[in-house]
């Protein structure tokens, strides 16, 4: 798992059968205290939890992992987000998203 920032939005006009009305977002890693960006970004399944440009989440990046959260044992998918994060606390130090 990391935390990331949604950074744009994928389109696609052909999409395997399990991500059909699924969005599917370009995510960032970032350090979630400094916000500082960790790597390249990746493409994810959003998760059903509201996330788009700008969001920070919470990502998980293991395909089986990813395939049980949608119930799902088919579906072609390593990354997806399965939250939005609304605060981090870490050695006494508070970061707080908007």
């Amino acid at each position: 798992m990391f935390v990331g920032e949604v950074v744009g939005n994928v389109w696609g006009t052909r999409k395997h059968r399990s991500l059909d009305d699924r969005k599917l977002l370009l995510v960032r890693p970032i350090d979630p205290l400094t916000e500082a960006p960790l790597g390249p970004a990746a493409m994810a399944v959003e998760g059903g939890v509201g996330a788009g440009p700008g969001s920070i989440v919470l990502v998980v990046d293991e395909g089986g992992s990813a395939r049980g959260v949608l119930g799902d044992k088919d579906a072609p998918v390593r990354t997806l987000i399965v939250g939005i994060v609304d605060a981090v606390t870490s050695g006494g130090k508070v970061k707080k998203y908007d």
